[in-house]
């Protein structure tokens, strides 16, 4: 396999990452072993990550549109993701230094009102401490909601999402890699963001700087 086979998916296939990875696109852990009821529709797990990534966003489980195209990110809230990160689309789909490693590789399905349900549980107790283990280059993570933070903050699992993200300073000087903290870039976060101004003038600053020198890097 070339090398412009995998670039911007995963790592060479004969790498420990690589290897990884392709185990985890074939994962069938939640139809054939699941915990409670299995995916409701046929796998399609979705991770973007080379072992020279300098950054890995974190979110919660693909939508529908993702399991469609395989492509994390693709809608309204990707494009707000990267305004905050103050990225253009093709550095974001940069993959050996942008990481997309969801909680939850596939998406879950869709509760009686029509939400997303939560991340599986198999994926986090399977494949993520193997993948964050192979990623030795990352510089930052962004955890991007509940579920992503109660992974990478685990001591803070107790404390609202408004908690853990105003204490963003606090984390971001006691993690390695950088842990920062975000919600979730949907448009229903809007009457949250604009009850919390010091996310606009404060955090995302900081955040873009940070992002501008692991990029650099």
């Amino acid at each position: 396999m070339s090398r412009s086979d995998w670039t911007g998916l995963t790592g060479p296939p004969d790498s420990a990452l690589g290897g990884l990875t392709g185990k985890i696109r074939a994962c069938r852990i939640c139809v054939e072993r699941p915990i409670g009821a299995p995916l409701p529709h046929e796998p399609r797990p979705v991770i973007r990550a080379t072992e020279s990534a300098r950054i890995a966003v974190c979110g919660q489980a693909p939508g529908t549109r993702v399991h469609a195209s395989g492509q994390p990110f693709t809608d309204p809230s990707g494009d707000r993701l990267r305004d905050w990160m103050g990225v253009d689309v093709d550095t974001f789909y940069d993959f050996e230094r942008v990481a997309v490693v969801p909680m939850g590789f596939c998406f879950p399905g869709q509760d009686a009102k029509g939400g997303d349900l939560p991340p599986r549980r198999e994926c986090a107790r399977t494949w993520h401490d193997r993948v964050f283990a192979s990623l030795p280059n990352l510089e930052l993570i962004l955890a991007v909601g509940l579920y992503a933070q109660a992974y990478h903050l685990p001591g803070l699992k107790k404390l609202s999402l408004t908690e853990r993200v105003g204490r963003y300073r606090e984390i971001i000087g006691q993690t390695a890699p950088v842990v920062v903290p975000l919600p979730h870039p949907s448009w229903r976060n809007n009457a949250w963001i604009r009850k919390n101004p010091w996310f606009e003038t404060d955090l995302l600053p900081e955040l873009r700087a940070r992002v501008a020198r692991a990029l650099e890097a």
